[in-house]
């Protein structure tokens, strides 16, 4: 398959684009720079890419992201910072996905979770949220056997050993999510959690 993965410069989108290249699939990676660019925040931009990158099967994204901000702090901008790209930005995307992939097409989208109550973390759960909740209802809307999943990856390992924490979940852990998410035909509308994927997707 001919895969967009967006986001394929950070360390998530790294290792989703190596795991896919490793089982044979052809791997675009796209990002804010670099030779195929993107930015979710610019729907234009989607639209760009689509049009610049013709034969797409499968458009992964791990580009999003948002700030940690309490909910007695910061203004409303740094608050919601993450809507217009984490949120709106993956919505849109599916939308114009939709439009150009081909029958049994799919789209991965990317949310999180936090570990317990995290001060800061209240828009980034609003987000979470609401994302997953929309790929469930989506996947019933779409047409033509098209597909739409959500991994919800949570800290990963390599992030936290460079901020001097321990804990998290392997980088290769979190990206077998997302390539069981892109091959597994029968999985549509779910919120995938890396610990919780199919064991036989090797990476």
């Amino acid at each position: 398959m001919r895969v967009v993965v967006i986001g394929a410069t950070g360390t998530i989108g790294a290792a989703v684009a190596a795991a896919l290249n490793a089982r044979g699939h052809e791997v675009v990676p796209a990002s804010r720079e670099g030779a195929v660019r993107v930015d979710l925040e610019r729907p234009e931009s989607v639209d760009a890419l689509f049009a610049a990158v013709p034969g797409i099967d499968a458009v992964v994204c791990c580009a999003a992201g948002g700030a940690l901000v309490p909910v007695d702090a910061g203004t409303d901008e740094e608050f919601t910072r993450g809507l217009r790209g984490k949120l709106l930005g993956q919505v849109l995307l599916l939308r114009r996905a939709v439009r150009h992939l081909p029958d049994g097409g799919s789209v991965t989208l990317t949310s999180g979770t936090f570990p317990g109550p995290t001060r800061g973390s209240a828009f980034g759960a609003l987000t979470n949220t609401g994302l997953e909740a929309f790929v469930g209802a989506a996947a019933a809307e779409l047409p033509r056997g098209l597909r739409v999943n959500v991994v919800s990856p949570g800290w990963v390992r390599e992030t936290l050993l460079a901020l001097g924490e321990a804990g998290g979940t392997p980088v290769a852990e979190v990206a077998r999510a997302y390539v069981a998410a892109v091959e597994d035909g029968g999985v549509t509308g779910r919120a995938l959690v890396p610990s919780a994927c199919p064991s036989d997707v090797s990476v």
